[in-house]
């Protein structure tokens, strides 16, 4: 039971850590994330941040937030029928509802994102990477690019997952040397 119960949290953290790292990587990939060291850019120009919003349409980032709408209206939905499993068709019909009248938010984050482009970005760079995104190899790029990334995330997952396991049998020796055994 104990060791259904350890590979089953093992399997879950695992997953979790899988999530995160694929989740940072994601972000990572269409530029939002900053060191948290870095200054704080200057107000982004409508025309750097129309440029920016061009090249977050052409990456394909709304297809990455689409699904946050219905995300959050079923987690909540989730939280909800915890509190009475009977409400179930109530509250199902309800989130198709809210999902449906939310699911147009989902352009927020798109202007944000552009607008965090911008303020990353001068305008001639915004142009030139505009550029890069509409030619061959930029269009390439935007088709690969996520393939790649879901192979690099695979092949994270598994090197974390045969790093943890290193670390367990350097630990238990270790710890067996002070006499512990794990």
């Amino acid at each position: 039971m104990f060791a259904r119960l350890s590979t089953r949290r093992a399997t879950t953290r695992s997953a979790m850590t899988r999530y995160a790292v694929m989740t940072l990587f994601a972000f990572a990939a269409i530029g939002i994330v900053r060191p948290a060291a870095a200054q704080t850019p200057a107000e982004p120009s409508p025309a750097s941040i129309l440029l920016a919003k061009q090249i977050v349409e052409l990456k394909g980032v709304k297809a990455m937030f689409q699904p946050m709408v219905r995300g959050v209206v079923e987690k909540t939905k989730n939280m909800f029928m915890q509190t009475n499993f009977m409400w179930g068709k109530d509250l199902n019909e309800v989130a198709v509802v809210i999902e449906k009248e939310l699911e147009p938010r989902s352009s927020e984050l798109i202007d944000a994102t552009a607008r965090i482009y911008a303020s990353h970005f001068t305008e001639q760079e915004l142009k030139q990477l505009l550029t890069f995104y509409q030619s061959p190899l930029g269009q390439k790029m935007t088709a690969v690019e996520p393939k790649a990334l879901d192979e690099s995330m695979a092949n994270a997952g598994r090197w974390g997952d045969n790093l943890s396991l290193e670390v367990i049998d350097r630990m238990r020796a270790e710890m067996k040397k002070r006499g512990h055994d794990l």
